[in-house]
């Protein structure tokens, strides 16, 4: 399966945590960079984290600190550890891989 697909999203409130997982079926997996990207209700998709097979980090500035991008490569999978979570990282996050975007996976930050 080349698409990728997002699990673990969900509903917390302002200072907790959910974890994020993208499975990419391929055995390429390993070779290519992930990222994950958000949107958030009116605004435009915008980059959260990514992670190359390295492998080396960036994220964005609103998350440093406080989110985690890692892979598995033995599982195909990238996660992205959300920590210290606030209302406005509320939005449907999306896993990517080259031109490939899964269908998202919803969270919601309650203040």
């Amino acid at each position: 399966q080349v698409q990728p697909v997002e699990s673990g999203g969900g509903l917390v409130q302002a200072g907790g945590s959910l974890r994020l997982s993208c499975v990419v079926s391929r055995t390429f997996f390993r070779f290519v960079t992930m990222g994950w990207y958000r949107q958030a209700p009116g605004k435009q998709r915008e980059f959260v984290a990514d992670i190359t097979n390295n492998p080396d980090t960036r994220y964005a500035d609103s998350v440093k600190g406080r989110f985690t991008i890692s892979r598995d490569n033995a599982k195909n999978t990238v996660y992205l550890q959300m920590s210290s979570l606030k209302p406005e990282d509320t939005g449907v996050y999306y896993c990517n891989w080259g031109n490939n975007w899964g269908q998202g996976t919803q969270v919601t930050v309650s203040s």
